[in-house]
């Protein structure tokens, strides 16, 4: 989804990306000449805030970051969030809209819905963006494009599926949240998001999955993304009820003179551009 006007001075080569959650903020600038992530940045939050909070936090990085204070050749912005849904394109009626999220999603009715088209299956990601945060990025740079998080996720998994004869469940892990995704045979079987406390409401929601899909623990791919590194309690849990667990990585060409923390980390921030 594209929001564009004129004024955005395009003075630099440079793009932003910035992750927009309830638990925390990232940003990524990538230099168009030379293909390299020059700059990564996270901002986690000690609890989940409001939307007027996330704002005023977000403001704040672009006073005291000297990175982010120039024009850039364009920016992205990625909303992360439980309020999305994936509609197969055929099915799919802009003007019943609502309706794709009300079944699995607490919505108001003041709530703004839009959807991104995902190429790579022929689908739809419904959701619900951080408007507020939108209408910042609108008043301060003029154009930009902005994103459902499922829709870059789902994009890039299935090209790198697409010749695939398994079934793999790849998950993108967050604090206190993640997404599942179900891929048999290079198509999309499942998207699905869950927040949680504990290690014990993590792999509920994995096995959970697991039980309805009648996927096998003991012979089912799972690939792990995001926040998560192999001595913690998530891994060791995941470990322990599922046999075939690996780290998955980036596909992407660009070069880093800021690396990401390691090849499986700020997957969708990175494939934003």
């Amino acid at each position: 989804m594209a929001i564009a006007n004129n004024k955005l001075n395009k003075t630099t080569n440079n793009s932003l990306s910035i992750q927009i959650s309830l638990n925390g903020l990232s940003f990524c600038v990538l230099n168009l000449t030379n293909k390299t992530i020059t700059y990564l940045n996270h901002i986690k939050f000690d609890k989940r805030v409001t939307p007027f909070r996330l704002l005023d936090i977000l403001k704040d990085q672009f006073l005291v970051e000297e990175t982010l204070q120039q024009n850039f050749q364009s920016i992205q912005v990625v909303h992360v969030n439980e309020l999305a849904t994936i509609v197969p394109k055929a099915l799919f009626n802009e003007n019943q809209i609502a309706d794709y999220l009300k079944f699995n999603s607490k919505i108001l009715k003041s709530d703004f819905i839009t959807y991104d088209t995902i190429e790579a299956n022929n689908s739809v990601s419904v959701y619900v963006p951080y408007v507020n945060i939108n209408n910042y990025i609108y008043e301060k740079f003029g154009s930009f494009t902005y994103n459902h998080v499922s829709s870059i996720l789902i994009d890039q998994i299935l090209q790198s599926e697409r010749q695939s004869n398994s079934t793999k469940v790849v998950l993108n892990i967050y604090e206190c949240y993640f997404q599942i995704i179900v891929v048999d045979k290079g198509a999309l079987k499942l998207y699905n998001s869950f927040e949680f406390q504990t290690k014990e409401d993590f792999i509920y929601y994995v096995l959970f999955t697991f039980e309805q899909l009648q996927l096998d623990p003991e012979t089912i791919n799972l690939i792990l993304l995001g926040d998560i590194e192999k001595d913690d309690e998530l891994y060791a849990i995941l470990y322990k009820y599922i046999r075939h667990v690996e780290f998955g990585k980036h596909t992407s060409s660009y070069n880093f003179s800021t690396a990401p923390k390691n090849q499986y980390s700020d997957f969708s921030l990175i494939h934003s551009f």
